[in-house]
């Protein structure tokens, strides 16, 4: 019996931590690659080949935006989750943990905006309800949300670049 007991207690000694700054060093590295793809190649590829103007786009773009916003936020809960971990174990000074904790949070909000309201909206915005208007503007309250998404867009970067360095120096 003392062996059997010897031996499990030896394999709890063996079982490795998780590596937490590993997995938000994934997680942001995978989601801002993901957005810049999205961002720069993605959607200017579309609207160069003429694709934006079809009638079909707003519900393209729903799907796609639609699939990529849910994947932030399953990103953005692997941020804001290290977040917590790095506070609950003071992997951080008191400064960097409270404004890592805020950064994440931040990032979070950024992702359910973009699920919940932009995508949304700039999809209503973009679908054809007039099939007989020849004037082909982009609405000014669709400005106003594209305005928008690209402040958001630069704070998500911002953001998330500063807690990729802090992750990886902490690792």
């Amino acid at each position: 019996m003392n062996i059997i007991s010897h031996s499990h207690h030896k394999e709890n000694k063996q079982i490795k931590q998780i590596n937490w700054s590993a997995i938000i060093l994934f997680a942001l590295g995978f989601w801002l690659s993901g957005s810049l793809l999205l961002d720069f190649v993605l959607i200017p590829s579309l609207a160069t080949t003429g694709m934006m103007a079809q009638s079909g786009f707003a519900s393209a773009g729903f799907t796609i935006f639609g699939v990529f916003n849910r994947i932030e936020l399953i990103c953005a809960s692997l941020v804001l989750t290290c977040a917590f971990v790095f506070s609950f174990n003071h992997d951080l000074d008191d400064k960097k943990q409270k404004s890592f904790i805020i950064f994440s949070s931040l990032l979070f909000l950024i992702a359910l905006a973009y699920t919940y309201l932009f995508t949304p909206h700039l999809s209503a915005w973009g679908l054809c309800l007039n099939q007989f208007n020849t004037i082909e503007t982009m609405p000014s309250a669709m400005i106003l949300w594209h305005k928008s998404y690209w402040i958001l867009e630069t704070v998500k970067y911002g953001l998330g670049i500063t807690l990729l360095r802090w992750s990886y120096q902490n690792k």
